[in-house]
């Protein structure tokens, strides 16, 4: 029965470790990067990404989805921006989430998503 017990743990350990790394800081040549800094200190840090991805993210207000007619002075959705950083041989890719001006969070993974 201990064979078993040591069988599932190195199971989980493995899905646990296949699965994307929130992490929270990216190192680069500039300096370090952490939640919450601007784009532009992204960019002088780590300089432009090797791959960009923007997208147009619903504006939720109080749990509940805004109507785009309701939204006549604001947006009817916010962008979000993934910066997707080449670490470099031997090293997981780094994807940096940009939301209103900020990184809202930085993952390392194998592939982009």
């Amino acid at each position: 029965m201990g064979a078993q017990i040591r069988v599932g743990l190195l199971v989980a350990v493995m899905l646990l470790l296949s699965g994307p790394v929130h992490a929270d800081a990216l190192r680069c040549s500039g300096g370090t990067v952490e939640e919450g800094d601007t784009r532009a200190s992204l960019l002088q840090k780590c300089g432009p990404p090797q791959l960009q991805d923007s997208f147009c993210a619903p504006v939720f207000q109080n749990k509940a989805l805004v109507p785009a007619p309701l939204t006549s002075n604001a947006a009817s959705c916010e962008q979000i921006d993934d910066w997707i950083y080449d670490r470099g041989q031997g090293r997981l890719a780094a994807t940096v989430r940009i939301r209103a001006g900020a990184v809202q969070s930085i993952r390392i993974q194998r592939q982009p998503r």
